[in-house]
């Protein structure tokens, strides 16, 4: 019966996992044990026992994780297809939280009463209607910062509070000030037909717990549920999962304890922890055989996270090589770590190491200048991961035309387009158009107004009508982009072409779909974008990774570089006077060393410049939980001490 050929080498955990089909299962995987491997694998059996695809429904956290996810799931179900040919007609939804819930949001748009074309805010849209609504409220926003009110918001959402639950229990002046502000919020939201990003989920959950039907609806479609990465998952996401997975409770998650780096963004490690108790009779498998890294960097993760307090006890071990030892290279300054980082990338790629097979990981985005810097004057190819395709000022632009065009109640795009490229429309006639006063302008000010009206009606024939592709083409063209970009012909204004060249490549992705849903797509997906998108395939992009190591949660390199280890930098002393989170700090360290498939770079400055101050550190306490048998100096003799981490050094 369980001699299926897609069983054939999983290890006994594994195969447990995947035969485990029914109630509730939580899966402890450490760092590359195979988690995709259990999920993909258990997501064809259950096909196998004769599960219809579409009633299988896989949720990560990245773009990056679903999309390699979905390709793993539809190659498994090529290569073992089940003998019932009738249920592979359809496939199995693998997508983020996010993604999901816009299309739950989509499909169920008119018991919200909202457009089908609803926008979604990205983070400057936020801050912009953030700005405006503690405006509307009376407060001054020189005195309480935007981004700290919407920070508060963003987290009530995100622990699946509403505005009247948050200002009831609002204890503080700056929490009265957000709940305020937050009412004002939304109206302005209600009036764009606009969503913000903690919307896609806080709405969803809202769906769910409000409407049986629908409800029921999702129940039915998604009988059996896997979460991935649960240990990220906030308290909104939680309810969303124990929602859909109702009375059946059909649902396997799979985390670990010791991946726990979000807290700060309202990421619940109980969530993981109370699983037992929030899912009767659930059962629990550990995978505890790393499939990923050498004996050394196993050995030296184990003993970092074990002086964590708050996890469960597991037995982390691989049947990989001993490996090289892992190198610790103690630099005078800042610029010092740099060069030798960028120097040591060179020396691997002339031995032949392809430069993405590089990674660099720092705690916090400002170090990536100074690595920048050397590896420019080394000539090192490197791509920075942080500056995202979709938030470039003209695929913005681009993007709101074309949002605008089909909701024209955004008033955040009409404010982004109207006078982009400049047509002659000021700010007094800008507002009248918003305010709805269009009888109060005359003469060539309402010839340009008319125009720009003409236009956004030809954009929005072309966006109903034709490919998407062509659509991007003709607002480029059409709204006085290209002109303009080709008028002032500078290399930067150049690239900005390149770019939107390649959105237009990016759009050809979805001319199979008729043009609305194409729209959607790409609205969709520019909108949900991270940091990992970003990562050129290897072929296109050869290219040593710069990166935080929040980024780098999830991949994978041969060579791991992790500079900056140093007492306040990491372990990350935050300013808001909250101190260090030793635990956190600790599992984000633990990730770091576990990204490395061959081999560890540790580095840190005895001096660096932070805020403009030089700054004598000393090493990270992190470094003390590594036993130095595991560990081989870098430095050459004179510099640095070979009989632990501490050296001594003297400043005239």
């Amino acid at each position: 019966m369980h001699d299926q050929p897609y069983l054939a080498g999983l290890n006994p955990a594994q195969r447990q996992a995947v035969l485990k089909t029914d109630g509730p299962l939580l899966i402890l995987a450490g760092a590359g044990s195979g988690k995709t491997r259990v999920i993909t694998h258990r997501i064809v059996h259950l096909i196998h026992q004769g599960v219809a695809p579409y009633n299988i429904l896989a949720v990560t956290f990245t773009n990056k994780a679903a999309s390699e996810m979905r390709e793993r799931v539809e190659n498994l179900i090529k290569k073992y297809p089940p003998a019932e040919r009738a249920i592979i007609d359809s496939l199995p939804t693998v997508t983020t939280f996010h993604a999901l819930g816009v299309r739950i949001l989509r499909h169920y748009h008119d018991t919200l009463n909202l457009p089908r074309h609803f926008t979604i805010y990205d983070r400057s849209d936020s801050l912009r209607a953030v700005k405006m609504a503690m405006e509307r409220a009376n407060y001054n926003p020189k005195e309480f910062e935007p981004k700290k009110i919407l920070s508060k918001i963003s987290r009530a959402k995100g622990d699946a509070q509403t505005v009247s639950e948050y200002k009831n229990s609002a204890s503080s002046y700056p929490d009265q000030v957000a709940g305020n502000t937050w009412e004002f919020y939304e109206e302005i939201l209600r009036q764009e037909h606009a969503l913000d990003f903690d919307d896609l989920l806080a709405k969803t959950l809202f769906l769910l717990k409000t409407y049986p039907h629908v409800r029921t609806e999702l129940q039915n479609k998604y009988q059996y549920i896997h979460i991935d990465e649960y240990q990220d998952t906030n308290a909104v996401q939680f309810s969303i999962a124990k929602q859909l997975a109702g009375d059946k409770q059909n649902i396997c998650v799979v985390g670990d304890i010791d991946q726990n780096i979000y807290s700060w963004r309202g990421a619940d490690v109980k969530n993981i922890l109370q699983f037992e108790r929030e899912f009767k009779n659930s059962h629990t498998i550990l995978l505890e055989e790393n499939y990923r890294s050498t004996k050394t960097i196993i050995a030296a993760s184990n003993e970092v996270i074990a002086k964590n307090r708050n996890r469960v006890d597991k037995n982390v071990f691989t049947s990989n090589e001993e490996g090289e030892k892992i190198s610790l290279y103690t630099a005078m300054t800042g610029n010092d770590e740099a060069e030798y980082i960028a120097m040591k990338s060179q020396s691997l790629m002339e031995n032949g190491v392809r430069p993405s097979e590089i990674a660099v990981l720092y705690r916090t985005n400002f170090q990536s200048r100074i690595l920048e810097e050397a590896f420019l004057n080394y000539g090192v190819p490197y791509q920075l991961l942080g500056t995202k395709f979709y938030e470039r000022k003209e695929i913005k632009d681009v993007l709101s035309y074309l949002r605008l065009a089909l909701n024209p109640g955004s008033t955040a795009d009409l404010v982004r387009v109207i006078n982009e490229p400049a047509r002659g429309i000021g700010k007094v006639t800008m507002l009248k158009v918003v305010e709805g006063k269009r009888s109060e302008l005359n003469g060539a000010t309402l010839e340009k107004v008319n125009r720009f009206d003409q236009l956004m009606q030809d954009i929005a024939d072309e966006a109903r009508t034709k490919p998407l592709s062509e659509t991007l083409k003709f607002i480029i063209k059409r709204t006085g982009i290209e002109t303009e970009l080709k008028k002032n012909g500078t290399e930067d204004d150049l690239s900005r072409l390149e770019n939107l060249q390649e959105l237009v490549t990016l759009g050809q992705k979805y001319d199979h779909l008729d043009p609305e849903s194409a729209v959607e797509q790409l609205l969709e997906t520019a909108s949900l974008q991270s940091d990992q998108d970003e990562l050129k395939n290897k072929d296109e992009h050869d290219a040593v990774r710069l990166m935080t190591v929040h980024a780098a949660k999830g991949l994978e390199f041969d060579y791991v570089f992790i500079c900056g280890l140093e007492e306040g930098l990491f372990p990350h002393e935050r300013l808001d006077d909250t101190g260090i989170d030793h635990e956190e700090e600790r599992r984000l360290f633990y990730v770091a060393l576990t990204r490395a498939i061959k081999k560890l770079y540790l580095t840190y400055a005895h001096m660096r410049t932070i805020y403009g101050s030089q700054r004598v550190n000393i090493p990270s306490s992190f470094l003390n939980d590594i036993n130095t048998d595991l560990v081989e100096n870098e430095n050459p003799k004179g510099r640095g001490g070979s009989s632990g981490y501490e050296t001594t050094i003297f400043l005239d």
